[in-house]
């Protein structure tokens, strides 16, 4: 993994900003590039003169995550929902549970998953598979985006001298909110399992 990200870092530092730019995009297309930590890279990169600027990193970045999270939500949204219907009475129930889920608590959901590692990039999938209204959807994806963005960015550009150390806590806790989103989903799912049978 760690091999990995030194190839999206490399990427950036070979190409700017427009390598920036399809990392993001790349991170919204449930492709683990670890978003969490190439923004404040980036934002270091500006702090040291390899990149304009931290705010235009953020920039770009926001404008990525947008992209990005676009694509994903018009897969779920054309492809999802007929795939959904393929499985039948049992795909269609899933589909009305997302449906309702999402037509309560849509707006609150893909805000917080802007926050949450891994999750961020397959967030938008459900929403647009439960046909979440896309004006909805846009607004709170990017409002999630450009916080995480920016703030990353800032954190990069200010921190910059010591992300060496840095870097190891941020990849540990991105692990402990993921194992915790993992375990809030399955109570979460065994509670609604217990509720319906």
């Amino acid at each position: 993994m760690e091999h990995f990200e030194s190839l999206i870092l490399g990427l950036i530092h070979a190409y700017g900003y427009a390598g920036l730019f399809v990392v993001m995009v790349l991170g919204n297309l449930a492709i683990p590039v670890g978003t969490e930590v190439v923004v404040p890279v980036a934002g270091a990169a500006a702090g040291a003169g390899h990149l304009s600027s931290w705010v235009l990193v953020g920039a770009v970045a926001t404008c990525g995550e947008i992209v990005g999270g676009l694509a994903m939500y018009a897969i779920g949204y054309y492809v999802g929902e007929p795939a959904m219907h393929k499985f039948g009475r049992r795909g269609e129930h899933e589909l009305a549970r997302a449906h309702g889920f999402y037509q309560r608590y849509g707006d609150q959901t893909v805000l917080i998953c802007r926050f949450i590692p891994f999750i961020r990039g397959i967030a938008s999938l459900p929403a647009g598979i439960s046909r979440m209204p896309k004006r909805f959807f846009l607004t709170y994806h990017a409002l999630g985006s450009a916080i995480f963005c920016f703030g990353l960015a800032f954190f990069g550009f200010a921190f910059g001298q010591h992300l060496d150390v840095i870097i190891p806590a941020l990849r540990h806790w991105s692990l402990v909110l993921v194992a915790a989103a993992a375990v809030a989903f399955v109570a979460v799912f065994l509670v609604r399992q217990r509720r319906t049978s």
